[in-house]
């Protein structure tokens, strides 16, 4: 399958700095020749600009999180409908920080993931171990539970449909540290396998694994050189248009 790269920008950016770097990458896109889906996550603030910069063209927008409801009393919370409504396609969901700071629980994954599939939106789940349970030597538990949380009640047939980003939280950050490639193939395949015990092995060949966690053009081949990692979710190295682009040639380089 062809790979997904794609960055998140947090709680960055002006609507005109993402108008501005949205129009550069897709002129940096349109200069070569690759099959890889790009996709971008913007702030809420700077979505729908994004979206309607990038409208009929081959990058994909989507949102950093969303609340399960269609609607109702949930103040500062933004429902599918919304992200619909703005021209969103993606949302990313239970990223390590949203599970550190905001309360995100395994439970209210699954319950977004089934809200988002019924809006036609695909679900970007991340998942990861923090650094303590790393070495304890938990990390495969932890992504078991994780995985098999969020996925409950997704009908097999839909879970290509879906997306997973591994990003261990001792890996991303400003703080993070790389990992080893070896150890992040092995988790993908951990990933898949719990997959395949709670969906099939076909579900479990379908779902696209992205790789995130200090990922910069420096070992972007690396990662690419593995058969499990389906891609890689890119944080601040790609947060100017130019170090993101070589990100995307260093991997699809690799591959």
């Amino acid at each position: 399958m062809p790979p997904w790269l794609g960055t998140s920008w947090k709680m960055n950016k002006t609507v005109a700095e993402a108008e501005r770097y949205t129009r550069d990458l897709l002129r940096a896109l349109d200069a070569r020749d690759t099959d890889a889906t790009i996709f971008v996550i913007p702030p809420f603030t700077a979505l729908a600009a994004v979206c309607r910069v990038a409208a009929g063209t081959r990058l994909t927008i989507g949102a950093q999180t969303m609340h399960w409801a269609d609607d109702g009393a949930y103040t500062g919370e933004i429902s599918p409908p919304m992200l619909r409504d703005c021209g969103a396609r993606l949302v990313e969901l239970g990223h390590f920080e949203r599970r550190t700071h905001f309360a995100e629980t395994d439970a209210t994954v699954n319950r977004k993931v089934l809200a988002a599939l019924a809006h036609g939106l695909r679900p970007l789940v991340c998942i990861g171990e923090t650094e303590q349970e790393r070495d304890l030597g938990t990390a495969a538990e932890v992504l078991a539970r994780q995985v098999t949380t969020a996925l409950d009640g997704v009908p097999a047939e839909r879970i290509s449909e879906l997306l997973v980003a591994y990003e261990p939280g001792w890996a991303i950050g400003a703080g993070g540290t790389d990992a080893d490639p070896n150890y992040v193939a092995a988790m993908h395949a951990r990933i898949r396998s719990v997959v395949a015990q709670s969906h099939g092995a076909d579900a479990a060949r379908q779902v696209t694994v992205l790789y995130g966690g200090s990922v910069n053009a420096r070992n972007a081949a690396e990662f690419a050189g593995s058969p499990e990692v389906g891609g890689l979710f890119v944080g601040r190295a790609a947060w100017e248009v130019e170090s993101f682009v070589a990100v995307i040639d260093a991997f699809c380089a690799g591959g």
